[in-house]
């Protein structure tokens, strides 16, 4: 499933080929996503240019202008921060699902099977959405990032000055839940998936079944630490790739070949040759060192 990482690969690779371009067709060959497409997606993406890609979380957001906004502005003469919104801009919200990519394509480019939808570019580019098992979606944002109900209540980007060990010893305090769990929780941390949090936890030596509440101030500020540690590698090396993620530019992520612990249960540990083991944890599986974690 494409994670943090993942979908912020997506964003820079795609960037440098679609922001300022106008979007002149737009081709939805399967509308039956986990969210339906849109009954306005195609009338209102023809003739929209994009603006600055942003990434929320594991959601991309799309910025959308018409040249009658870029004339006049985002928002109608008199518009606060809180005023109406106009409606010659506008915001897509995509989510890759559990096997979704988008990637860069050209032209006369046959499609795949899979391959569902298109945003055709003025200069023959153009952005196509895959998804075998059809668990993402794309639709509109509703306001503000502030105000969509899917993104109100995130918690920080982990790789922010908003994140850190205080705010997860904070939040810890009195629950009984394992950390690896409360650690994946998006209220907490946005982005921090099973893979991810997996990593984080083994580098932080912290055994992923220890209850969230009983973890000291110390060890939450070195978990914090290899969160950013582990997606900022994962993000520089383009994701991992363990099934049907690629890049905006086709390729695959290659953080896999630096997994410690994820995957590798009944193997030995990298670090001292223990045994690595599996357990489930929030109807997900954890693989840990019994002799590194604790």
């Amino acid at each position: 499933m494409p994670e943090l990482p993942e979908v912020e690969t997506t964003r820079r690779g795609i960037a440098p080929h679609v922001e300022g371009r106008e979007i002149v067709e737009v081709i939805v060959r399967q509308g039956r996503l986990r969210v339906p497409v849109p009954d306005d997606f195609v009338d209102r993406l023809v003739g929209s240019r994009i603006g600055p890609l942003a990434r929320r979380a594991k959601y991309l957001l799309i910025p959308l202008r018409t040249a009658e906004a870029d004339t006049r502005g985002g928002r109608r003469e008199g518009a606060g921060a809180g005023g109406v919104e106009d409606p010659s801009s506008a915001t897509l919200l995509w989510h890759l699902g559990m096997s979704g990519s988008l990637r860069i394509a050209r032209l006369g480019e046959l499609p795949k099977k899979h391959d569902h939808i298109d945003l055709v570019f003025d200069d023959g580019g153009l952005l196509r959405y895959h998804d075998p098992r059809r668990f993402g979606f794309v639709d509109w944002l509703a306001g503000g990032v502030e105000q969509d109900p899917r993104l109100a209540r995130l918690g920080p980007e982990p790789l922010s000055d908003t994140f850190d060990g205080e705010r997860l010893y904070r939040l810890s305090r009195g629950r009984r839940m394992a950390v690896k769990p409360f650690l994946m929780d998006n209220a907490v941390v946005v982005g921090v998936g099973n893979i991810y949090a997996a990593e984080a936890l083994f580098l932080a030596g912290i055994d992923p079944r220890r209850a969230a509440g009983r973890i000291s101030l110390e060890r939450y500020e070195r978990l914090a630490a290899t969160v950013r540690e582990v997606l900022a590698a994962a993000i520089t090396q383009g994701g991992t790739t363990l099934r049907d993620f690629v890049s905006g530019t086709g390729e695959p992520g290659y953080f896999k070949q630096r997994l410690n612990v994820y995957g590798r249960h009944g193997q030995a540990c990298r670090r001292c040759g223990g045994e690595l083991r599996l357990v489930t944890l929030g109807q997900r599986a954890s693989v840990f060192c019994i002799e590194c974690q604790h």
